[in-house]
């Protein structure tokens, strides 16, 4: 889910809206208009459902510190501890 639901959600929507409003043919057995009307109630609550997702899914980076701890060998083979710290 997530943005591309909204995105989905929103053609679904649209859709709809092109075949309660713009379309006048009235085939035989069944309404495009009510087609049209349940495609948006269905683009508009899936909208929703995904926006709650997006939203929910998006956590925010902290701001404290990194730190690393690392054991360095060199070349002649003396070794020494690292410590670093990144914000």
């Amino acid at each position: 889910m997530g943005l591309p639901g909204m995105v989905l959600s929103a053609i679904a929507a649209v859709a709809g809206a092109i075949m309660y409003w713009a379309v006048t043919y009235q085939g035989t057995g069944f309404r495009l208009s009510t087609v049209g009307l349940i495609l948006m109630i269905a683009g508009a609550a899936g909208f929703v459902v995904s926006s709650i997702v997006f939203a929910t899914s998006r956590r925010q980076v902290s701001t404290g510190t990194h730190s690393m701890d690392r054991q360095v060998t060199d070349s002649q083979g003396g070794s020494s501890s690292v410590h670093e710290e990144r914000k």
